[in-house]
């Protein structure tokens, strides 16, 4: 008898396997009896914090998911969107923090395996990956080994499976030193007539295996991402997942083979928790009963319970319901691509989940009650103390050093050893690739159409004013995607935050949700899809649980109707820069304030949605009428580390005029004032008298050429030494 097999089932099993005691109380009720094994697990599975969301549901709600582009919202797969000529694009990001920090380099490669099945389940083709990534301290000693196999788990999986990784963003924090965040996010098209959901009908159809063989790996995944890590977390590596892209890229294959006929009803990926979660949730949506019978569930180890096999999260794996008819036809596109093939179940009227294996009943639960019934908390929150005041500059600050030493901290460094690891062009449809444009920008294949990609939160701003940071993750992702000429139709997000029970925290997350939900309404970019990741805490040095700082990431999309029309950032000789959007100088929670100063102090530039959209919409428009030909939002550094960038980006320099009157010049250039964007044009004047029209505020700052940024004052700063001083970060960090 194995160690699993002797488990007896009580509280005290209840508890180590995340349930609280009323928790388990509530499943006592529901089931009338003690449950096995096998039902306690799928309880504790289902209500877990990971598939439930019991502590962030309600106030997600309050999102707006809706415009007359989505074709479906929150509740499915992903999010799918039109995006003209017949087509949809198909999106979402998810987290694999928790895995990642237990065993990187798997952790991160499973988070794109599985964010890959969660696009093409519904019968799309991957087109794009995206990553979201925080790290903690270069100065903490596991911070190099982290990084180095995230990296190689995202780069080796997105290459063999053949999507190209072509975007994402990356920050270093103490907060995350035992607690990295790792956000993957995938992109597909496919026929907007021919989207796939999950919902099981007709009683009677077949319940179908489809993928790799199931083993041990995973087992409590689901469970383990919704809880503190301590110190035992590290021991935890039978709780992940390991990945075989090859598998995969064949699994694409023969599902949107199979896909191409009339033989199936409901689709559904095997993530977290399993075969779990993907039989309940296609029962429960398709409002019939499941029957399950385990002894045909094709198994890579000996001697595996139904317990192991309803919670293993094995990779590559699908589930599901076909047409009876045509079950001959699936087997054989599946066998064709040397995939296990296998009807394991049917599905019934009961409204409820059996279980059997060796002619045993391991599990009779009725489905609603681990859906409909999951518990649903409104936890106390509180205020999150106040940021500290900015301590005095009344000093002389050297502008030229400090763009040097900006332009080499880490969260502003080139992130060109990263990239270079992802094969961010395969399959020759990457318009602009990491570090080319403010999006990344994807062609449709067979089509003029484009699709402009960008992740984007600022983790400071959201830990000292968690509204203004909700609000400005996504306002960035919209000008993000303007920038590049293409018009933002809806984001995907990602809500990483610490531990709910906290009041302070759960402030953290309400205010958030808030701030996005505002954003999105007035920039008309609903929420289609996303993920809530909680928990995301470690003890610090004084063995205390701290939580990382509040990131709720953002994935945007937008479409752009002809990709030859997008713009990148490089700058080319003998134009005028004209910046749009007004300056007021605001330096509180500044990249400036912190990494010259030395102080993560005041509150964080607020977001005037309004004026967002107001310049936004503008600076649309005229990329659109011809009149831009580089672009470049203003968001970490400030305005003199945009136009940096700009100039590294296209090894042109350029020369720029005086402040504007009145302000302190560290204010100028390092503010980070929101909704501006550097245009580079021949036609400086038309484009402010086109912006005076609007009443869009629009200042020419300066001229390109040559190979050094001028300042007014005359000093010069190189390419080359601002190259240097971008790469150096990396290069010490990791040694190369």
């Amino acid at each position: 008898m194995s160690k699993i097999q002797k488990l007896v089932v009580n509280e005290a099993l209840a508890k180590q396997f995340g349930l609280s005691a009323d928790e388990y109380q509530k499943v006592l009720s529901i089931m009338g009896r003690t449950p096995s094994l096998t039902e306690l697990g799928i309880f504790s599975v289902m209500w877990s914090e990971h598939c439930s969301y019991k502590s962030s549901r309600a106030w997600l709600r309050n999102l707006p998911t809706e415009a007359p582009w989505v074709i479906h919202g929150p509740g499915e797969n992903a999010g799918v969107v039109d995006i003209g000529e017949g087509l949809a694009a198909v999106f979402k990001m998810e987290s694999h923090n928790h895995p990642s920090f237990i065993e990187p380099y798997q952790g991160a490669a499973t988070g794109v395996g599985g964010i890959l099945r969660d696009v093409f389940t519904m019968g799309a083709r991957p087109i794009a990956n995206l990553n979201a990534l925080r790290f903690g301290s270069p100065d903490n000693p596991q911070t190099r080994h982290i990084v180095d196999g995230v990296i190689r788990g995202i780069g080796g999986y997105g290459n063999c499976v053949g999507v190209p990784t072509v975007g994402g963003e990356v920050n270093f924090h103490e907060s995350y030193n035992g607690n990295p965040l790792v956000n993957a996010m995938a992109v597909g098209i496919a026929r907007k007539d021919r989207i796939f959901l999950s919902a099981a009908a007709g009683v009677g159809n077949p319940v179908i295996y489809v993928g790799s063989k199931t083993g041990r790996d995973g087992i409590h995944g689901a469970t383990m991402a919704s809880a503190e890590f301590d110190e035992d977390s590290a021991s935890r590596r039978p709780t992940v997942q390991v990945g075989d892209p090859f598998v995969e890229k064949l699994l694409i294959e023969a599902c949107l083979e199979l896909m191409a006929t009339d033989a199936i009803v409901a689709i559904q990926d095997m993530g977290a928790a399993g075969l779990t979660s993907s039989a309940v949730e296609m029962a429960g949506k398709g409002g019939v009963g499941i029957e399950l019978d385990l002894d045909h569930v094709p198994q890579r180890e000996d001697q595996m319970t139904a317990y192991e096999m309803m919670l293993s999260e094995s990779q590559e794996r699908m589930l599901m319901v076909l047409r009876a008819d045509r079950t001959e036809i699936a087997k054989q596109i599946f066998e064709k691509w040397e995939l296990d093939f296998a009807i394991i179940g049917h599905l019934t009227d009961t409204g409820r989940i059996v279980i059997k294996h060796h002619n045993q009943t391991e599990a009779d639960i009725p489905l609603a009650s681990l859906a409909d019934e999951a518990p649903l908390y409104k936890r106390p929150s509180s205020n999150y103390p106040a940021p500290q005041p900015i301590a005095s500059l009344n000093i002389t600050i050297d502008i030229e050093k400090s763009v040097i030493k900006l332009l080499g901290c880490a969260d502003l460094a080139s992130r060109s050893w990263i990239w270079d690891q992802y094969d961010s062009t395969i399959g020759g449809q990457t318009v602009y690739r990491p570090g080319q444009g403010d999006a990344a920008v994807v062609k449709v294949d067979g089509h003029h159409l484009g699709l402009a990609l960008t992740t984007d939160c600022t983790p400071r701003y959201c830990q000292a004013d968690a509204y203004q940071g909700g609000a400005q993750a996504v306002a960035e992702a919209w000008r993000n995607i303007t920038a590049v000429g293409a018009k933002p139709l809806a984001i995907t997000d990602n809500l990483n935050f610490g531990n709910p029970e906290k009041p302070e925290i759960m402030g953290q997350i309400i205010a958030a949700i808030e701030g996005m939900k505002d954003a999105c309404n007035a920039l008309d970019f609903p929420v289609v899809s996303g993920n809530v990741s909680l928990y995301n805490e470690t003890r610090n040095a004084q063995n205390e649980n701290v939580s990382v700082l509040p990131t709720p990431a953002i994935g945007g999309l937008g479409v752009i109707e002809d990709v030859s029309k997008s713009l990148g950032i490089a700058l080319q000789k003998n134009y005028k820069l004209v910046l749009i959007g007004k300056t007021e100088g605001h330096l509180g929670q500044t990249l400036w304030l912190r990494e010259i100063m030395g102080q993560e102090a005041g509150y964080p530039p607020p977001v005037d949605l309004n004026i967002e959209r107001l310049n936004g919409d503008f600076v649309r428009t005229i990329i659109n009428q011809g009149l831009v030909s580089a672009c470049h939002d203003v968001s970490d550094g400030g305005l003199l580390i945009s136009i940096a960038e700009m100039a590294m980006a296209g090894n042109t320099g350029c020369t720029l005029d005086v402040p504007e009157s009145g302000m302190r010049p560290e204010a100028y250039w390092f503010g980070e004032d929101q909704g501006r964007y550097i245009v580079m044009t021949s036609d400086a004047d038309l484009i402010i008298s086109k912006a005076k029209e609007q009443g869009v505020a629009a200042r020419l700052i300066g001229y390109t050429g040559g190979d050094s940024l001028v300042m007014p004052s005359g000093a010069m700063i190189t390419i080359a030494r601002m190259k240097a001083a971008s790469k150096s970060f990396f290069e010490n960090l990791m040694k190369v």
